[in-house]
């Protein structure tokens, strides 16, 4: 699920925050505006966060594999040890959430166990075909889930939040997949047509994985929709359209980032 953010500074402001996060909003009630220790208080809360981590853990460890697979596309050397270089900041991020969920009293196999199938299958299903369809995956499909997490992170206590925050973060290499990306539109015009297909289907497939595995998680879902008590309103049906707006403003910016129609 994690991604390699744009390198552009119009896109990085925009990724900097949470999407829900802007500036003037007030600041954070209820549990988003406590630390872990106070709201872990919640049996119902603990358990969301705790499926939240088990998400984000087996999608980085996910990550992982999958950059490290890619990296046998590469036509280069120097491709290759780049691609070797965002796998190993993904297992760094994996490592965080796993301590951290020992770190609560949470056994991180069994977090990350109900996540495996939706993320296994979403990564089958979007497997690339060659190194620059595995390089716009990497940039905007993996992005979108990324973006949703950020948006999820609103409604989290405030330890919890900067560590999901953390390992949302850029790792560094947007300016690779950019230029590589371009260069190749450059060089035949026609493979822009190709990828943004690409990116358009993966649009599709990252917002429906990150819908099923809120969906298939009482306690997940329970909290977007702010049915733990002590926090604040959830995701509402026009928070929800809002939401979605936002991720699509990202993506088509990552799009234009590329050289690619949204």
């Amino acid at each position: 699920m994690r991604c390699m953010e744009t390198a552009e500074n119009a896109e990085h402001a925009a990724n900097a925050e949470p999407a829900g996060n802007a500036a003037g909003e007030t600041a954070p009630v209820g549990i988003a505006a406590q630390d872990w220790a106070t709201a872990a208080a919640s049996p119902q809360y603990r358990a969301a966060v705790v499926d939240l981590l088990g998400a984000l853990a087996y999608g980085e460890l996910a990550a992982f594999e999958r950059l490290a697979e890619d990296a046998k596309l590469a036509p280069t050397l120097a491709d290759k040890a780049e691609l070797a270089k965002m796998a190993s900041a993904e297992f760094h991020h994996f490592e965080r959430l796993r301590d951290r969920l020992s770190a609560v009293d949470a056994e991180p196999t069994a977090a990350m166990e109900p996540f495996a199938k939706a993320l296994d299958d979403f990564h089958r299903q979007t497997a690339p075909s060659d190194w620059l369809e595995g390089l716009v995956k990497a940039y905007v499909g993996d992005s979108i889930a990324s973006d949703f997490y950020r948006e999820v992170a609103t409604h989290l206590d405030s330890d919890t939040r900067s560590l999901v925050l953390g390992v949302l973060d850029d790792t560094g290499h947007g300016n690779f997949a950019v230029e590589k990306v371009r260069a190749a539109i450059e060089a035949d015009p026609r493979v822009g047509g190709r990828l943004a297909l690409w990116a358009r289907r993966l649009m599709g497939e990252a917002l429906s994985q990150a819908q099923r595995v809120v969906a298939e998680r009482d306690a997940l879902s329970t909290m977007l929709v702010g049915g733990v008590d002590g926090m604040a309103a959830g995701f509402d049906l026009a928070a929800v359209g809002e939401m979605f707006t936002r991720i699509t403003k990202a993506h088509t910016k990552r799009m234009a980032a590329l050289g690619l129609a949204a």
